[in-house]
């Protein structure tokens, strides 16, 4: 019998949203668009997300959800999704890792793993 791939690669851009923030009162906004695309053989959809943001004092905070930005996309093999969405730190620098809880169609469960990734200032890092 032969093995399903359940793969996905996930890819992040980030931006600093510049009007929304407010340096002088500890608030840093971020933008950020990830790219989920199926690059398995199996179609999933996604049924939750699990994201771990950390900024430069050490804070942590974790949110969880049904879906992204309302959605819960059920991509077949070679099927993109997009979105943006955004986060809201108290320090110029953070990061963000995570992950997706996929349901493939023949009912297995699993996790798309989000890699780190940074959110930045301009100018703050070299």
């Amino acid at each position: 019998m032969d093995k399903k791939n359940c793969e996905f690669s996930i890819e992040v851009e980030t931006d600093y949203v510049h009007e929304q923030s407010e340096p002088d009162h500890g608030r840093y906004v971020f933008s950020y668009t990830i790219t989920i695309a199926n690059r398995g053989d199996v179609p999933a959809r996604l049924l939750s997300r699990h994201w771990i943001i950390t900024d430069a004092n050490g804070k942590v905070q974790e949110v969880s959800g049904d879906g992204v930005v309302g959605e819960q996309p059920h991509l077949n093999p070679g099927d993109v999704f997009r979105y943006s969405s955004g986060a809201v730190l108290e320090t110029p620098v953070g990061s963000m890792q995570g992950s997706y809880r996929m349901e493939a169609d023949n009912g297995t469960n699993f996790d798309a793993r989000i890699p780190p990734f940074t959110l930045a200032m301009p100018g703050v890092l070299h």
